[in-house]
């Protein structure tokens, strides 16, 4: 494979986009775990699924909408869904976790109801379920290093805000912490991510590039700083193990990817059992 990657455009974009996401996904997701909000990513990937049927319905039946990408329509949506968990997690105040299995519904209402009026599954929108390492364009890596640098930037500037978000939030309030601005940046990244992963582990296994490398690493881990090293770490493991055996066996690499960061989540708890 690593001879492949120097001569093939195709295996460079999807593996330098796949170092990125596996950089930025469980950076993200060590955040989203420790807040309990794991059911957000899933819930965001299927309104992205509605909006990258749009793009691809729009892109068939309207002439003016021909050359749009779906990715950016796709991505449209899941700020917009990330908009609407906000909005609806202050209308229902005290039952703040309805907001994420609302969203989750309505973005798999609307996404099999712009299917069957595409008459079905596509090929475009096959790839972006489960990822296509083929379809992945330069176009595709420019916009996951911005979504991945937009990562790193807000939790380096963010991250004492995010910290004590996430451990207790009405300490983080009273102490001045402008708690609905941290929790809108946070969960506008997450939308960004999911929507850009799309081409690399497709929409529907995104949330397990975000939880797997988390649950492996907070077996290991003994401070939360570390809990975000070692994440990253078995996210990067997860993205080019899986990336080169799914080259090597003609694997899906969505699949792939997502099955090693599983095998490297056993390794680690039978580590941690023979330990004992």
């Amino acid at each position: 494979m690593w001879e492949a990657i120097w001569h093939y455009e195709f295996l460079r974009n999807a593996f330098f986009a796949g170092v990125l996401l596996g950089f930025a996904a469980p950076l993200l997701g060590v955040f989203i775990v420790v807040r309990r909000l794991s059911l957000i990513a899933d819930a965001l990937s299927h309104v992205t699924l509605a909006g990258i049927a749009a793009g691809l319905l729009l892109g068939k039946t309207a002439t003016a909408a021909a050359g749009w990408n779906p990715l950016y329509i796709g991505m449209s949506f899941s700020v917009l869904g990330s908009l609407f968990i906000e909005k609806l997690r202050t209308v229902y105040r005290h039952y703040e976790e309805l907001a994420i299995p609302i969203i989750l519904s309505a973005g798999i209402g609307l996404g099999v109801i712009l299917i069957s009026i595409a008459n079905g599954f596509t090929t475009d929108l096959f790839s972006y379920l489960f990822g296509s390492v083929s379809a992945v364009s330069r176009t595709d890596v420019w916009t996951v290093l911005a979504v991945a640098l937009a990562v790193a930037l807000v939790i380096a500037v963010f991250y004492k805000e995010l910290f004590l978000l996430s451990f207790d939030e009405e300490y983080a309030r009273v102490s001045g912490v402008r708690v609905k601005l941290i929790h809108f940046l946070f969960i506008l990244l997450v939308a960004l991510v999911i929507a850009a992963s799309m081409r690399i582990v497709g929409v529907l296994l995104i949330s397990s590039l975000m939880t797997l490398p988390v649950a492996a690493s907070i077996r290991v881990a003994k401070s939360f700083r570390q809990a975000i090293a070692f994440s990253v770490l078995f996210g990067e493991l997860a993205v080019i193990a899986g990336l080169w055996a799914a080259y090597e066996l003609d694997w899906a690499p969505g699949g792939t990817i997502v099955m090693t960061a599983v095998v490297l989540l056993l390794l680690v708890l039978g580590w941690k059992r023979r330990r004992r």
